[in-house]
């Protein structure tokens, strides 16, 4: 039995529509994940934004402790050049004993003229003494000038001819066995030079054992309030550093987001959309051998 021509039956198309599944499984993936990725990237915005406040806050405040720090730091040491500068630099600029030299002893007496002096022995307790005074004849080695040695600025301006200035006290043989002990020492030194000042703008014949202020204690007065000034300078300093950084760091990522912001998201026509194609074949063409 032979089938009815190919030509003789009736023409029929069947479309077949060819997708991109791949794209299209993902838009709905992307459908159905829309809702809670949204959520959770606000959810997680607000975080990200906590932290940053928490941390700006927490930056801020310890930026404003250095700066307290700093400040308090520069305060301390004008006031430390102010209380030093009264006590201890004043003195030393206006003293006149300011050139150093060598001397050697030459005489050593105990003067038959004490001299009064006033004690303490209690609250309500006072009383009138005497003290010897020990005078000590030496050689200026610079200039050979014979002068009157005393033990500090304070001797020299209350007492012309006395060493030293001793504490009083009743027992006024406690005082002279104090200077008979100082004039030993000075005794057995016999030649042997040793350091003292003098005053080179004026005649007078005397001369100092010990300065109260020396260099070495001027030195110090002026180093560490100078070094807690320039920590304290240099903590603000940082300080003013860091800040600027930031706000440097904040332009530059503002300006990076605007620049992402304009660039935009690609948008969505035609040529974006899964490609479909539909074929249609035609029957007609193909020929199919009768069945026998």
């Amino acid at each position: 039995m032979l089938l009815q021509p190919v030509g003789h039956r009736q023409s029929f198309s069947v479309p077949i529509q060819i997708t991109l599944h791949g794209s299209r499984r993902r838009q709905m993936r992307e459908a159905f994940a829309t809702g809670p990725c949204k959520a959770k990237k606000k959810d997680g915005c607000d975080g990200v934004k906590g932290a940053d406040k928490t941390k700006k806050q927490v930056s801020n405040a310890g930026e404003d402790r250095a700066m307290l720090l700093g400040f308090t730091m520069m305060g301390l040491s004008v006031l430390m050049f102010f209380l030093l500068g009264i006590t201890i630099l004043k003195p030393y600029m206006l003293s006149v004993w300011k050139e150093e030299s060598n001397c050697t002893t030459l005489q050593t007496d105990i003067m038959e003229d004490w001299v009064d002096c006033s004690f303490t022995c209690g609250v309500d307790c006072h009383g009138q003494s005497k003290y010897p005074c020990l005078q000590i004849l030496v050689n200026l080695s610079h200039s050979g000038q014979k002068a009157t040695l005393h033990y500090n600025e304070e001797a020299a301006q209350k007492t012309p001819k006395c060493f030293y200035i001793p504490k009083c006290q009743r027992n006024k043989n406690d005082l002279l066995n104090i200077a008979l002990d100082i004039k030993d020492f000075f005794d057995n030194k016999n030649d042997t030079p040793f350091s003292c000042y003098y005053s080179p703008d004026s005649n007078s014949e005397d001369v100092i054992m010990i300065k109260k202020f020396d260099r070495m204690i001027v030195f110090h007065c002026l180093f560490w309030p100078s070094l807690m000034l320039i920590g304290g300078a240099l903590i603000v300093g940082m300080v003013k550093l860091t800040q600027h950084l930031s706000v440097l760091c904040e332009e530059y990522c503002s300006a990076t987001k605007d620049d992402h912001a304009n660039v935009g998201p690609r948008p969505q026509g035609p040529e974006s959309r899964p490609l479909t194609t539909r074929w249609r074949p035609n029957l007609r063409s193909m020929h199919h051998s009768p069945l026998r």
